[in-house]
Protein backbone atom coordinates (compact mmCIF):
# COMPACT_ATOMS: atom_id res chain seq x y z
CA UNK A 1 0.00 0.00 0.00
CA UNK A 2 1.38 3.34 -0.89
CA UNK A 3 0.18 7.12 -0.35
CA UNK A 4 0.88 10.34 -1.65
CA UNK A 5 4.37 10.31 -0.35
CA UNK A 6 5.29 6.54 -0.46
CA UNK A 7 4.19 6.90 -3.88
CA UNK A 8 6.75 10.23 -4.85
CA UNK A 9 10.01 8.66 -3.23
CA UNK A 10 9.04 5.24 -5.16
CA UNK A 11 8.71 6.68 -9.01
CA UNK A 12 11.78 9.46 -8.05
CA UNK A 13 13.30 6.24 -6.91
CA UNK A 14 12.66 4.39 -9.99
CA UNK A 15 14.08 7.03 -11.92
CA UNK A 16 17.24 7.43 -10.04
CA UNK A 17 16.51 10.70 -9.45
CA UNK A 18 14.99 12.92 -6.77
CA UNK A 19 11.85 14.19 -5.90
CA UNK A 20 10.86 16.93 -8.13
CA UNK A 21 9.81 19.98 -8.06
CA UNK A 22 6.13 19.21 -9.77
CA UNK A 23 5.85 16.11 -6.72
CA UNK A 24 6.91 18.56 -4.43
CA UNK A 25 4.14 21.01 -5.06
CA UNK A 26 1.89 18.21 -5.37
CA UNK A 27 2.37 16.87 -2.12
CA UNK A 28 2.26 20.27 -0.17
CA UNK A 29 -1.32 20.56 -1.90
CA UNK A 30 -1.70 16.97 -0.62
CA UNK A 31 -1.17 18.53 3.08
CA UNK A 32 -2.45 21.79 2.56
CA UNK A 33 -6.25 19.92 1.86
CA UNK A 34 -5.24 17.62 4.55
CA UNK A 35 -8.62 18.92 7.19
CA UNK A 36 -10.90 18.21 3.48
CA UNK A 37 -9.21 15.04 3.28
CA UNK A 38 -10.13 13.96 6.53
CA UNK A 39 -13.71 15.76 6.68
CA UNK A 40 -14.17 13.39 3.35
CA UNK A 41 -12.69 10.46 4.86
CA UNK A 42 -15.29 10.88 7.71
CA UNK A 43 -18.38 11.89 5.48
CA UNK A 44 -18.07 8.60 3.84
CA UNK A 45 -17.37 6.52 7.05
CA UNK A 46 -19.87 8.37 9.22
CA UNK A 47 -22.83 7.82 6.88
CA UNK A 48 -21.41 4.23 5.44
CA UNK A 49 -23.97 1.83 6.51
CA UNK A 50 -26.80 4.48 5.54
CA UNK A 51 -24.72 4.65 2.05
CA UNK A 52 -24.81 0.56 1.49
CA UNK A 53 -28.47 -0.05 2.15
CA UNK A 54 -29.67 2.72 0.21
CA UNK A 55 -27.26 1.60 -2.53
CA UNK A 56 -28.47 -2.41 -2.39
CA UNK A 57 -32.19 -1.04 -1.60
CA UNK A 58 -31.97 0.92 -4.70
CA UNK A 59 -29.92 -1.59 -7.10
CA UNK A 60 -33.12 -4.14 -5.82
CA UNK A 61 -35.75 -1.63 -6.79
CA UNK A 62 -34.01 -1.70 -9.86
CA UNK A 63 -34.05 -5.61 -10.59
CA UNK A 64 -36.91 -6.79 -7.79
CA UNK A 65 -36.07 -10.32 -9.38
CA UNK A 66 -32.98 -10.24 -6.59
CA UNK A 67 -34.98 -10.50 -3.78
CA UNK A 68 -37.27 -13.40 -5.24
CA UNK A 69 -36.35 -17.00 -4.35
CA UNK A 70 -33.56 -17.83 -6.43
CA UNK A 71 -32.33 -14.16 -6.74
CA UNK A 72 -29.27 -13.31 -5.51
CA UNK A 73 -30.27 -11.47 -2.58
CA UNK A 74 -32.61 -14.21 -1.69
CA UNK A 75 -32.61 -15.63 1.35
CA UNK A 76 -31.37 -13.32 3.61
CA UNK A 77 -28.10 -14.42 4.30
CA UNK A 78 -27.05 -13.34 0.59
CA UNK A 79 -28.30 -10.04 1.41
CA UNK A 80 -26.48 -9.91 4.00
CA UNK A 81 -23.04 -10.73 2.10
CA UNK A 82 -23.91 -8.05 -0.22
CA UNK A 83 -24.33 -5.11 2.19
CA UNK A 84 -20.93 -6.45 3.84
CA UNK A 85 -19.17 -6.30 0.13
CA UNK A 86 -20.58 -2.64 -0.26
CA UNK A 87 -19.25 -1.51 3.14
CA UNK A 88 -16.04 -3.67 2.02
CA UNK A 89 -15.68 -1.63 -1.10
CA UNK A 90 -16.58 1.68 0.23
CA UNK A 91 -14.11 1.53 3.29
CA UNK A 92 -11.40 0.55 1.04
CA UNK A 93 -12.69 3.60 -1.25
CA UNK A 94 -12.16 5.56 2.23
CA UNK A 95 -8.68 4.08 2.37
CA UNK A 96 -7.30 5.10 -0.66
CA UNK A 97 -9.16 8.49 -0.14
CA UNK A 98 -7.30 8.91 3.11
CA UNK A 99 -4.22 8.24 1.30
CA UNK A 100 -4.35 9.72 -1.67
CA UNK A 101 -3.33 6.70 -4.54
CA UNK A 102 -5.39 3.76 -5.29
CA UNK A 103 -2.97 1.13 -4.42
CA UNK A 104 -4.69 -0.45 -1.69
CA UNK A 105 -8.13 -0.35 -3.49
CA UNK A 106 -6.35 -2.47 -6.21
CA UNK A 107 -4.31 -3.80 -3.70
CA UNK A 108 -6.88 -5.58 -1.03
CA UNK A 109 -10.33 -5.31 -2.75
CA UNK A 110 -10.53 -5.43 -6.74
CA UNK A 111 -7.46 -7.78 -6.99
CA UNK A 112 -9.97 -10.90 -8.15
CA UNK A 113 -12.99 -9.49 -6.86
CA UNK A 114 -14.79 -9.41 -10.40
CA UNK A 115 -13.44 -13.25 -10.87
CA UNK A 116 -14.79 -14.09 -7.27
CA UNK A 117 -18.28 -13.05 -8.02
CA UNK A 118 -18.36 -14.35 -11.52
CA UNK A 119 -17.43 -17.59 -9.87
CA UNK A 120 -19.92 -17.25 -7.19
CA UNK A 121 -22.77 -16.12 -9.29
CA UNK A 122 -23.11 -12.98 -8.48
CA UNK A 123 -24.52 -10.03 -11.22
CA UNK A 124 -21.66 -8.17 -11.70
CA UNK A 125 -23.73 -5.79 -13.77
CA UNK A 126 -26.07 -5.02 -10.49
CA UNK A 127 -23.13 -5.06 -8.12
CA UNK A 128 -21.39 -2.31 -10.38
CA UNK A 129 -24.60 -0.60 -10.12
CA UNK A 130 -24.64 -0.62 -6.05
CA UNK A 131 -21.25 1.10 -6.30
CA UNK A 132 -22.63 3.85 -9.33
CA UNK A 133 -25.51 4.24 -6.48
CA UNK A 134 -22.91 4.46 -3.58
CA UNK A 135 -20.81 7.30 -5.69
CA UNK A 136 -23.56 9.63 -6.06
CA UNK A 137 -24.89 9.27 -2.66
CA UNK A 138 -20.73 9.51 -0.64
CA UNK A 139 -20.35 12.19 -3.61
CA UNK A 140 -22.47 14.31 -2.37
CA UNK A 141 -21.61 13.92 1.93
CA UNK A 142 -18.05 14.72 0.33
CA UNK A 143 -18.97 17.81 -2.32
CA UNK A 144 -21.96 18.82 1.10
CA UNK A 145 -24.20 19.06 -1.78
CA UNK A 146 -26.32 16.84 0.49
CA UNK A 147 -29.31 19.24 1.99
CA UNK A 148 -32.71 19.13 3.99
CA UNK A 149 -34.84 18.83 0.97
CA UNK A 150 -33.19 15.78 -0.38
CA UNK A 151 -32.35 14.34 2.80
CA UNK A 152 -35.63 14.62 3.94
CA UNK A 153 -35.85 13.55 7.84
CA UNK A 154 -32.84 11.59 7.17
CA UNK A 155 -31.14 14.58 6.61
CA UNK A 156 -27.53 15.20 8.46
CA UNK A 157 -25.18 18.01 8.46
CA UNK A 158 -21.55 17.33 8.92
CA UNK A 159 -19.37 19.88 10.71
CA UNK A 160 -16.32 20.11 7.70
CA UNK A 161 -13.70 22.17 6.57
CA UNK A 162 -15.16 25.09 4.80
CA UNK A 163 -13.47 25.71 1.04
CA UNK A 164 -13.57 23.93 -2.43
CA UNK A 165 -14.34 20.01 -1.97
CA UNK A 166 -14.19 19.75 -6.08
CA UNK A 167 -11.14 18.03 -6.20
CA UNK A 168 -11.56 15.74 -3.61
CA UNK A 169 -15.13 14.90 -5.22
CA UNK A 170 -13.20 13.97 -8.57
CA UNK A 171 -10.78 12.17 -6.88
CA UNK A 172 -13.83 9.85 -4.28
CA UNK A 173 -15.04 9.74 -7.58
CA UNK A 174 -12.77 7.83 -9.50
CA UNK A 175 -12.25 5.70 -6.99
CA UNK A 176 -15.44 4.34 -7.46
CA UNK A 177 -15.50 4.44 -11.23
CA UNK A 178 -12.45 2.22 -10.83
CA UNK A 179 -14.68 -0.28 -8.55
CA UNK A 180 -16.96 -0.54 -11.54
CA UNK A 181 -14.90 -0.86 -14.41
CA UNK A 182 -13.07 -3.43 -12.18
CA UNK A 183 -16.27 -5.62 -11.94
CA UNK A 184 -18.24 -4.44 -14.52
Amino acid sequence: MLDAFSRSVASADAKTAPVGSGDLAALRGYVADGNKRLDAVNAITSNASCVVSDAVTGMICENTGLIQAGGNCYPTRRMAACLRDGEIVLRYISYALLAGDASVLDDRCLNGLKETYIALGVPTQSAARAVAIMKSSAVAHIGQTNTPAAGGTKYRKMESTVGDCSALVAEAASYFDRVISGIA
